[in-house]
Parts: structure tokens; sequence; C-alpha cells
């Protein structure tokens, strides 16, 4: 008896932080205004929101099958939700017309002026 209530309580707080987080998904999608800050607010609510959900419903039913099957689920989708997520990015940035309005392209291979990597190659210190 006991036992039921840890399982239901626990469920049903995971259930509440999976809504808490499907909540600030939304509230990300609708406020943001890049596309690309847009995706990453949804894909924070794919991946950690049914995380959240789909875990309570696993303790509140118990470990059986189902719990399996929605546990395979939540496998799917934390590799599934994030390919995607990067693969949508990438074709943004690469047809986006207006690239230097969000975002500029930085070379790794050389330092920036004024960077202490570029003093020390310059003999400025």
């Amino acid at each position: 008896m006991v036992l039921q209530w840890i399982r239901l309580i626990a469920g049903g707080v995971l259930l509440l932080a999976g809504l808490a987080t499907f909540i600030i998904e939304m509230i990300g999608a609708f406020r943001f205004q890049y596309i690309l800050n847009k995706m990453h607010a949804a894909a924070i609510g794919d991946t950690l929101g049914i995380g959240f959900a789909l875990t309570g419903l696993i303790i509140m039913s118990g470990f059986n099958f189902t719990s399996l099957k929605l546990f395979l689920v939540i496998v799917f989708l934390w590799f599934s939700s994030p390919v995607s997520s990067h693969l949508i990015a990438r074709l943004e940035v690469s047809t986006n017309e207006d690239k230097e309005a969000h975002y500029r392209v930085k070379n790794l291979d050389v330092p920036e002026a004024g960077s202490p990597e570029r003093r020390e190659v310059s003999g400025d210190n």
C-alpha cells in the first residue's frame, strides 16, 4: 500500500516536471525571434520534457512490458531529436541569406586582434 503511494507521488512529480518543461518550451518557442533559438527551446522540451513525462509513466505503471516499451520510446527520442534538430539547424545556417544579422563566422585558425594569442604571435607584450 505504501509502495503504491510512493510510486504515485514519484510518478506525479516527474509528470509535473515534464509539464513544466513543456510550458518553458512553449514560452521559448513563442518568445524567441530567431529560428535557431526557437529550435533550441523546442529540442530541450523534446528530450527533457518527454523524458520526465515518460519516466513518470513508467514509475506509475510499474515495471512491466509496457514500461519497457515506454523506455524504448525515450531512448529513440533521445537519439532522434538532437540529430534532427542539428540537421535542421545546419540547413538554416547554410540557406540563411541574412547571416550577419544573427551571428558572425569566426575562423578558429587565425586569432582575433587584441586576443592574448595574437599578442604573443606579434610580439606586442
